[in-house]
């Protein structure tokens, strides 16, 4: 039996929630991709619980949309260095070095080679898993995780070693 829409969304919005967050690296912009997924999957919700992978599909609807979002990016929206918000909840010091850390470095890829290392490190896919939901092939996959690893390894010793924990 297919869950509900409302089922699915209890069960499974967290996860989602998450993925967006490792797409996006902006709390807020995650909620909004989410929220436009879920909006547009449960218009559709029949077809998309008979897929049988609602949740597969519905991470390969988030990472296109967010590649869609950032092309259509309005000129008047300006990236900041710091968020507006402070951080929710108690969070250590170490761990929120370590992540704004991360985010850092994940900020300085572009969106396909940040879309590559999450599905792969984040929700460990294999590359062709990768490729099915990028549309793309299992060796683009590879050669993009390589470019971004490779960009990463080249930022790390220049950084300022006190931003890393």
């Amino acid at each position: 039996m297919q869950p509900t829409f409302e089922e699915f969304v209890t069960a499974r919005g967290g996860s989602l929630l998450r993925f967006a967050l490792m797409l996006t690296g902006d709390r807020h912009q995650a909620e909004d991709l989410v929220q436009s997924v879920l909006a547009k999957a449960y218009v559709r919700w029949a077809r998309v619980a008979a897929m049988g992978q609602p949740e597969a599909y519905l991470k390969r609807v988030l990472v296109n949309e967010n590649l869609r979002w950032w092309r259509r990016r309005s000129s008047r929206e300006t990236p900041v260095a710091e968020p507006g918000d402070g951080p929710s909840g108690v969070d250590g010091a170490g761990a929120y070095a370590a992540r704004e850390a991360a985010w850092a470095l994940l900020g300085r890829l572009p969106r396909r080679q940040r879309a590559v290392l999450v599905l792969r490190y984040y929700e460990d896919l294999a590359d062709a898993q990768i490729a099915e939901i990028l549309g793309c092939t299992p060796g683009t996959v590879r050669s993009q995780a390589a470019r971004a690893l490779a960009t990463l390894r080249a930022v790390v010793p220049t950084m300022d070693r006190e931003a890393l924990p």
